[in-house]
């Protein structure tokens, strides 16, 4: 007898083994609360950058949703629920935007991209929240004597470095950050999947919405500094399916340098609360 899908139970491919585990969706079906994990070490630098650029990267239900600032950002988690104590690298590049819609009408950065160096967070990112995630190589950073490094490549090609010098706690009165007066209602991202032997045309397209209210996050260290980014420009032959994204990224103008950050949390939340826009 052919199997059923069971009502209420998360399914991906393959789904002929039954409901499968994930962020989501643990043994038994138990959720993961997040609240002592993930511990996570984050390294961002921004910077502001060309308004006609960053609109040229937003899908149309989408406007800029202020000064045209770029956050760059490479995560190290550990210890995760999920993964049963394992942990995977995040790099994501975000500027805020605005969602007008029917019901909805939202700002906040816009993750443009995410890349992960394992497959798991990526499969399920992908598939049940809408997140634009891809794969790269992550090593650990390099922190010590005030300043933090974090490069990504992919099969050895090295395209982003990443580094924030002179760490220091911040000001008990710094000066407001540009950009950083508006309302934050969570990130925003597009998801679209292609539908199959229709090549160029979508199965799905629609913006969801990761709330930023929620979850267990706690920051135990917070260090401000100078950063800046370099991206290496690939050919075809570099990254045969990413040249383009880590060149049009590459292509931003750096008008200005805002600084960069080193910040250690602890908790989080499972997304579960992700929802598409209307």
């Amino acid at each position: 007898m052919a199997y059923k899908f069971q009502p209420g139970k998360m399914y991906r491919m393959p789904t002929h083994f039954g409901p499968l585990m994930g962020p989501r969706q643990g043994p038994d079906g138990r959720k993961f609360e997040c609240v002592d994990n993930p511990k996570n070490t984050s390294i961002s630098v921004s910077f502001l950058s060309n308004a006609e650029q960053l609109k040229a990267l937003l899908p149309e239900c989408f406007e800029l949703g202020g000064e045209p600032v770029v956050s760059v950002y490479a995560n190290y988690m550990k210890e995760i629920e999920w993964l049963a104590g394992r942990g995977y690298n995040i790099l994501g590049v975000s500027f805020p935007a605005v969602f007008k819609g029917a019901k909805d009408h939202v700002r906040g950065p816009f993750l443009s991209v995410l890349w992960e160096n394992l497959c798991d967070p990526i499969i399920t990112g992908r598939e049940e929240l809408g997140f634009s995630k891809i794969y790269c190589e992550m090593p650990e950073p390099r922190i010590t004597n005030g300043e933090a490094q974090a490069v990504a490549g992919w099969l050895g090609f090295n395209f982003l470095d990443i580094s924030v010098t002179n760490l220091r706690p911040p000001s008990e009165n710094p000066t407001p950050a540009k950009g950083g007066g508006a309302r934050v209602d969570g990130t925003l991202h597009y998801k679209y999947m292609p539908r199959t032997g229709v090549w160029g045309k979508e199965d799905i397209a629609y913006p969801v919405i990761t709330p930023a209210k929620g979850g267990h996050r706690k920051v135990e260290e917070h260090l401000v500094g100078d950063g800046c980014i370099a991206w290496n420009r690939a050919r075809w032959e570099d990254l045969p399916t990413m040249y383009n994204i880590v060149n049009a990224l590459a292509d931003l103008e750096v008008v200005e340098y805002l600084g960069g950050s080193l910040t250690r949390t602890v908790g989080g939340k499972d997304l579960s609360d992700q929802r598409i826009l209307y």
